[in-house]
């Protein structure tokens, strides 16, 4: 037998190397066929609910690493309510409607307008599916545990007709309406679009400062006076009805030496005005308010038939141009506001398309509208006065990547303004993280306009609306209910293989149809509508969920898309919010700081960080960042992570190794336990209270700090350092010994079970080696309860200074090793020169201190400190070398090594150990290792 064999040199077949790629699929198919889901809600079946609800994302492609954070943290928030004592179904959801599958489509060479339109939707539900199966086997492949064959997506049968419920209830109150004003027209789409489909980018665009001879001045301006406008979008000059200033402006006429002509301009942009017109000589003749201008009338530029009205407007400003804005009614919101009191000519002279229609005149029909500026400038002729390229802000269709037009067509829209006030008031009832979202959502809703509803593309839900013989929309409860039913049962593409009367109901007449005909609109819903129903197709049908929902979590985008249309919706028809909190996460990007794209090539898969790292890196990583911002990951940041789940796993593996035979019944009661272990205990509650109040706040982040800080601070840098002189070299059932493992063991239990829903995967496989628990999967344990002690102040208040103690000592040994004094700290001999009141800690504590030190020998005096003794407040240390040799077992310095007759060289407490334990090896001699 050897030495070494004496020892309790921990085992377990627990390997150091984790091997998660090839591992992870393991555990996954053994979860999927021991049904983990569902029997984790059997087990939380009369539990209190707590309900996330997922927000869809869009099938198309493979998921990205913002899709990853995102379903991760849903999970990491599910297993966590699940293991702390609620009923908490996840149940995940798609969208599926919308144009990106239709340009996938197109790139595939299908012709929309070609083919029949039930083939060509059948072509996109069918493309839509496949990309749902593809993104549900990446996100479980991540180890996110869901419902998974029951999903919700937004093209079923029962999905659509809860939409049109909704879409009946807020018709029924008066909120949908159809109307002409500009909106987002997204000429790449051919669709009008919502706020939320609209992302901006810097623009180059040619402004253009340009005179409108004035025709009735009202005997106010004479006939041979001329208002200076500008415009960023000469194309709209040709839809041009009026000119709009501030009332309480200040505006003046002004002579220019060498021209005939009068200019009126804002009296405060004069000077800038006349250097970029070369007005090198001129004088001021006038001056007006904006309101004594309102009314007089101007000639447009170059169509004598259409006349312009001077209007008041509060969208004018003096930032830029020259106080007077060319207002087209037709492609501008605020134009076309403005325009509306005034009783203005809507005008529209571009198509879907962003061709110039006949109305834009002979000279611009059949033109791109971006490409007609050399002929607005030969139309201008002497009345332009300066061209300048200017670079702004502007919006952009965010699938096309394309620059929108503002463009008056004929929309159906849903009211905002008329309940606005009942959205504000929910809002301030709902919980915010971070708190700062709430006043975001609040100010989205407060300024934003109504809500375009309908879209001119072909693949998503129909609006159900029918026309009578005169144009009356008909959308009663009545016939909404009718469609709801009928696409319950076959789904939408009926509104399109049947006629209108086939879709009514039975025996329906309407006045405006005295021959009984009608038709049917041809615009298909927002898809924020689709999604923004789900509180009804989901949540509020499905049975074992329920409205409103607990929480919702999705990106900081999502507050102008999928929190706001769920929002609205929801109090549209049941007059309250959908969520009783909202979770909001920034946006990830590259290593650098950069957002994520193929052209930049630093876009990472998900799929290829779990086949290098494995998802557990990833998901831990979703943990050490702070989504309350934008968060940054790398193949290099991610190589950092693994290095901290390494710390992790060898971490936990030193405890499963050191309590391979210790067993439950052998567990020492608390009060039984010695300071030191209880003080372990004590800290090891204060970490379960701090992680399972950040699972509870969804501060996933401070449950990676505090796991980690109490792995590396308080145990591998303090009780798991001088652990090894007991566990190791004590004999197996030593008291000593069996009360560290059972600090050691609680603590691998307990924290095996709070980084379950963080790293499953991991969990799971340690899980595997504690024969003791109940619980076939850890998936199926509870959340372990923070326990708190009698003496628990006192005992932190000495042993938090002890540590304190333990750091000076460790500066003095530090030094002494650097002096080449000693070497390792078993060689030192550390003399304490205390105060009596540091003494009377050091005694109260009724520890070993030269153990806890890992020394071999200590002394405490109260003498005075020789002059070389390394000083602190209250206590002074001197480090020499002990006495004695190396104790080959316990590698102690010690007087009493020698070498023993059965032939090793130890000392005395190793030779007891060994004697009685040993006596066979102690008889027959020990194998020796020749020198």
């Amino acid at each position: 037998m050897k030495l070494k064999e004496t020892l309790n040199l921990g085992k377990t077949a627990f390997p150091m190397r984790a091997g998660l790629p090839n591992k992870e699929p393991k555990w996954q198919a053994a979860w999927e066929e021991a049904d983990i889901y569902g029997k984790r809600q059997e087990l939380n079946a009369k539990k209190p609910a707590f309900f996330l609800h997922d927000g869809p994302p869009y099938a198309n492609g493979n998921i990205h690493v913002g899709h990853a954070l995102n379903k991760i943290s849903k999970d990491i928030i599910i297993r966590s309510k699940s293991m702390m004592g609620y009923r908490a179904p996840y149940n995940p959801g798609w969208d599926t409607h919308g144009l990106p599958i239709e340009q996938v489509l197109a790139k595939k060479g299908v012709k929309r307008k070609e083919i029949p339109r039930a083939d060509y939707l059948e072509m996109c539900k069918e493309y839509a599916l496949s990309q749902v199966d593809k993104q549900r086997e990446d996100f479980k492949r991540l180890g996110v545990s869901a419902d998974w064959e029951n999903p919700y997506v937004t093209l079923t049968h029962d999905y659509e007709a809860a939409q049109i419920r909704v879409f009946g209830a807020m018709a029924d109150k008066g909120y949908i309406y159809r109307g002409a004003k500009p909106v987002y027209w997204s000429w790449s789409s051919e669709s009008a679009l919502a706020e939320a489909e609209i992302e901006y980018h810097n623009l180059v665009s040619t402004s253009l400062y340009y005179a409108n001879k004035v025709k009735d001045g009202k005997s106010i301006l004479d006939n041979d006076t001329y208002i200076v406008v500008w415009t960023t979008t000469p194309f709209t000059i040709t839809a041009s009805r009026g000119l709009t200033v501030g009332a309480d402006f200040s505006y003046v006429s002004v002579q220019v030496a060498g021209d005939d002509r009068k200019f009126v301009v804002a009296e405060e942009l004069l000077d800038d005005l006349a250097g970029r017109f070369g007005w090198s000589d001129f004088k001021v003749l006038e001056r007006y308010s904006g309101s004594q201008l309102e009314y007089i009338t101007t000639e447009h530029p170059w169509d004598s038939q259409v006349e312009e009205v001077v209007m008041v407007g509060d969208h004018v400003t003096l930032d830029s141009g020259t106080g007077i804005v060319h207002t087209a009614p037709g492609f501008g919101e605020d134009d076309y506001n403005v325009s509306l009191k005034y009783g203005l000519e809507i005008s529209v002279t571009v198509d879907s398309r962003g061709i110039m229609t006949e109305e834009a005149g002979p000279d611009f029909q059949g033109q791109f509208y971006d490409k007609v500026l050399p002929t607005v400038l030969e139309k201008l002729g002497n009345l332009l006065l300066a061209k300048e390229e200017i670079t702004h802000s502007y919006p952009f269709d965010w699938r096309t990547k394309k620059p929108i037009i503002w463009r008056a067509v004929p929309q159906w829209f849903a009211s905002v303004s008329k309940f606005r006030q009942e959205i504000l008031d929910e809002i301030e009832k709902v919980d915010f993280f971070p708190s700062w979202g709430k006043t975001r959502l609040y100010n989205m809703i407060r300024d934003r306009g109504d809500w375009v509803i309908s879209r001119q593309r072909a693949w998503g839900v129909p609006l159900p609306i029918f026309y009578a013989e005169d144009g009356t929309a008909i959308m009663t409860k009545e016939v909404t209910d009718h469609v709801a039913d009928l696409f319950a049962q076959h789904g939408s593409i009926i509104w399109w293989d049947w006629e209108a009367k086939d879709l009514l109901p039975a025996g329906f007449s309407h006045p405006g149809s005295p021959n009984g005909q009608f038709t049917k609109e041809t615009d298909i819903m927002d898809v924020w509508f689709d999604s923004g129903s789900s509180w009804n197709g989901v949540m509020n049908q499905r049975e074992g969920l329920g409205y409103p929902a607990d929480l919702y979590l999705e990106g900081s985008d999502q507050y102008r898309g999928w929190f706001n249309s769920s929002l609205i919706t929801s109090v549209a028809v049941n007059g309250h919010a959908p969520y009783k909190a909202v979770l909001s996460q920034g946006f990830v990007l590259d290593g650098k700081g950069e957002k994520m794209s193929k052209s930049k090539g630093n876009i990472i898969s998900p799929n290829d960080v779990a086949k290098q790292y494995g998802a557990e890196i990833l998901r831990l990583w979703v943990a050490s960042v702070d989504t309350d911002n934008d968060v940054r990951v790398s193949m290099e940041i991610l190589g950092q992570v693994s290095e901290s789940y390494r710390k992790i796993r060898n971490t936990l593996r030193f405890l499963l190794a050191n309590t391979s035979d210790f067993k439950k019944e052998q567990a020492v009661a608390y009060e039984d336990l010695r300071s030191v272990d209880q003080y372990m205990m004590v800290k090891f509650n204060q970490l379960v209270a701090t992680i399972t109040k950040a699972y509870e706040n969804y501060r996933f982040m401070d449950v990676y700090k505090a796991v980690n800080n109490f792995l590396t601070v308080d145990l591998s840098a303090f009780y798991l350092d001088f652990a090894k002189d007991v566990v190791y070299i004590e004999a197996a059932d030593n008291l000593a010994r069996r009360q560290m493992q059972t600090v050691f063991y609680d603590i691998l239990v307990k924290i095996t079970k709070l980084l379950t829903p963080i790293l499953p995967h991991t969990s799971e496989e340690i899980w595997s080696y504690l024969e003791d628990e109940a619980e076939e999967f850890v998936q199926l344990a509870e959340m372990p309860q923070a326990r708190s002690f009698a003496n628990q102040d006192s005992l932190l208040e000495a042993w938090d200074a002890f540590m304190t103690f333990r750091t000076q000592a460790q500066k003095a040994l530090e030094e002494a090793r650097n002096a080449k004094l000693i070497g390792k700290s078993l060689e030192a001999h550390l003399t304490v020169y205390a105060s009596p009141e540091v003494a009377a800690d050091l005694a109260a504590l009724n520890s070993d201190l030269a153990q806890l030190l890992i020394v071999s020998e200590l002394t405490i005096s109260q003498e005075e400190a020789p002059a070389d003794a390394l000083r602190f407040e209250g206590v002074a240390f001197k480090v020499e070398h002990a006495a004695g040799q190396v104790c080959d077992r316990c590698r102690r310095t010690d007087v009493t090594v020698k070498e023993r007759s059965y032939g090793v060289t130890i000392c005395d407490h190793c030779a007891d150990i060994v004697e009685n334990n040993f006596p066979q090896a102690v008889a027959q001699g020990f194998e020796v290792k020749a020198k």
